[in-house]
């Protein structure tokens, strides 16, 4: 992926290297807005709900110094904002004839807080709806990579598209209204959704994929790979496995390895926001 010296987000919030250790409040759970929370942050096989539907406020404490490395992650992950930024403005007004209002994205490193509850690099990328902001910590591109097996720097842009495709669907209003239904089902049925969700943000990732290897020309041979890799790495009953469980399908809140990979690819191969409709379709 050709990355370095392209143009850089300014919708960028980087909170590495602050040390302040006050606590900041968080708004409490109300309303459609925030019962729509999502459980984004499980790459590493770890349910967040509870730090997404905190009701108090999170402790910002940064220790850790900024590496040569965290400034290059951090300009990546600017670059990448970008282009979704252009992307996503263009798809808007061409298929939907409206406009695109971007995303904040929030660099960390350790802890941080969000409206949604508290954040760390446990936690995992995630995106809060009350604010309109992603949240990550980019030291999850080296857990990405060493863990999880999905190298490459298309692996990480991918990370960075599947959040901000949750903003393209806040966008859409598709969050409050999938969530809505959520909370007033069982845990396994509400689980059911949740797949839907993520599997139209993998969607949406590869509609991102391919716009901007058009729009662009920045994509390499093998980019592609990366990003089907990746996303097969994060699947449900990869992790379940990996962590030394047995996959059980009604705890699924993301979906399966083989159902990640193919919905970014339909969503590649289309370009089309019709396509990625997860929400009609009886088989996933």
């Amino acid at each position: 992926m050709k990355w370095q010296g392209r143009r850089q987000s300014r919708n960028i919030e980087d909170r590495r290297g602050a040390r302040s250790s006050g606590t900041r409040r968080a708004g409490g759970i109300g309303g459609v807005g925030l019962v729509a929370v999502l459980v984004v942050g499980y790459f590493l096989g770890i349910d967040v709900t509870p730090l997404l539907q905190g009701q108090g406020g999170g402790q910002v404490t940064q220790s850790a110094p900024v590496s040569a490395e965290d400034r290059a992650a951090g300009t990546f992950v600017s670059v990448t904002l970008a282009d979704t930024e252009e992307v996503w403005a263009q798809v808007f007004q061409e298929q939907l004839g409206r406009s695109y209002t971007p995303a904040t994205l929030v660099l960390f490193k350790g802890v941080t807080s969000s409206p949604c509850g508290g954040a760390s690099g446990a936690s995992g990328p995630f995106y809060c709806p009350a604010d309109k902001k992603a949240y990550l910590d980019t030291d999850f591109f080296v857990t990405l990579e060493q863990q999880l097996g999905a190298g490459g720097d298309f692996a990480a842009a991918y990370v960075v598209a599947h959040e901000i495709a949750h903003h393209v669907q806040n966008e859409l209003g598709i969050l409050a209204q999938a969530n809505e239904v959520r909370a007033q089902l069982s845990q396994a049925e509400s689980n059911a959704i949740s797949v839907r969700i993520e599997l139209q943000a993998d969607c949406l990732s590869g509609i991102w994929a391919r716009r901007a290897e058009e729009q662009f020309g920045t994509i390499d041979a093998g980019d592609l790979q990366e990003a089907v890799n990746a996303a097969r790495r994060i699947g449900d009953d990869t992790l379940q496995r990996n962590a030394g469980r047995t996959p059980n399908p009604h705890s699924f809140t993301h979906g399966t390895s083989d159902q990640r990979s193919r919905w970014f690819l339909t969503g590649y191969q289309s370009a089309s926001l019709a396509s990625c409709d997860t929400f009609s379709v009886k088989s996933l």
